[in-house]
């Protein structure tokens, strides 16, 4: 096993090597989740501040 961890004598370059690339399929992962995420709020926000909006201008004309 100690020799495939080795990598004929290129594990300093190789096992980097792979930790980059699994962190970057990380990040490829979590970022649409997060991006996600931030679009349901800022929606959630928007429908929130249009319907406070629209109360404000009907309200007015059904209670004279």
């Amino acid at each position: 096993m100690s020799p495939f961890f080795a990598m004929g004598g290129y594990a300093a370059y190789v096992w980097p090597a792979y930790a980059v690339f699994f962190l970057v399929l990380a990040a490829d992962f979590v970022s649409p989740l997060l991006r996600r995420r931030r679009n349901l709020r800022e929606l959630r926000a928007r429908l929130a501040r249009q319907s406070a909006r629209q109360q404000r201008t009907v309200s007015p004309a059904v209670n004279p």
